[in-house]
């Protein structure tokens, strides 16, 4: 399953078992009222190639993941730029890129590497509801 026409410009790929990524992606269709962005858990089919065609392992992913054009955004990169997508005031959270990666990648890595115990963990992928399933890639 390669990137092509028939994908969108802004794929989201997360863990669909952390609570922080569920309520993250809860947070983010809230406020994304151009509804620009489509999604994939990594453990879903869908999620699970397009991580691969990246060059990324979908057993070890510890970030979100932005496929933007094909580009692929990881860890705040990728924070950063669904920021960008998303109404205001949340856009001008962008302005934080002024911070070096070298700054905000540590930080971004604690949070990633405790989620699951600090946040806790579903037994089962998020189960999209109705009104949120056709933001959903199969």
């Amino acid at each position: 399953m390669k990137m092509g026409d028939d994908y969108p410009e802004l794929i989201i790929i997360f863990d669909g078992v952390c609570n922080l990524c569920s309520r993250s992606v809860r947070f983010i269709l809230r406020h994304d009222c151009r509804r620009t962005f489509k999604l994939a858990t990594a453990q879903s089919t869908a999620g699970r190639a397009l991580l691969s065609d990246h060059g990324l392992d979908p057993d070890k992913l510890e970030t979100f993941v932005l496929l933007k054009k094909g580009e692929v955004y990881v860890r705040s990169d990728a924070a950063l730029e669904i920021a960008k997508e998303l109404d205001w005031p949340w856009r001008g959270l962008r302005t934080l890129r002024l911070v070096p990666r070298v700054c905000r990648d540590p930080l971004y890595n604690v949070i990633a590497r405790n989620r699951y115990r600090w946040f806790g963990k579903k037994e089962r992928c998020l189960i999209p509801t109705d009104d949120i399933r056709t933001r959903f890639i199969d």
